[in-house]
């Protein structure tokens, strides 16, 4: 049984209690990959919007950065919710993982 603090007072969780602190714990771990995959797409949405200029007619667009966009655009299609955590690993100032990387 996992305790509850009442009133100052630590007790177990009756089992509705039980029941139901169970039952966010299972909504927040259902939410997650949806929540990271979310962020993932705005991350990805704001890379491309950094070298969109390149794409303009008076730019040529280097090969590299195409490539690098094209895998920008396949991140749902390449990475799983196992690769999630990953993907949004990061040092504190830049994300870590080598698709970010342009």
């Amino acid at each position: 049984m996992t305790k509850i603090n009442v009133n100052g007072v630590q007790r177990d969780m009756t089992t509705t209690e039980q029941a139901e602190y169970d039952a966010k714990q299972t909504a927040s771990a259902n939410a997650l990959p949806n929540e990271q995959l979310k962020e993932i797409k705005k991350i990805r949405l704001q890379k491309l919007q950094e070298t969109d200029y390149l794409g303009n007619s008076d730019m040529t667009m280097p090969s590299d950065v195409a490539i690098w966009r094209q895998a920008m655009r396949d991140i749902t299609d390449n990475y799983s919710q196992s690769d999630y955590d990953d993907l949004l690993d990061h040092d504190g100032t830049d994300f870590t993982h080598e698709v970010w990387t342009k």
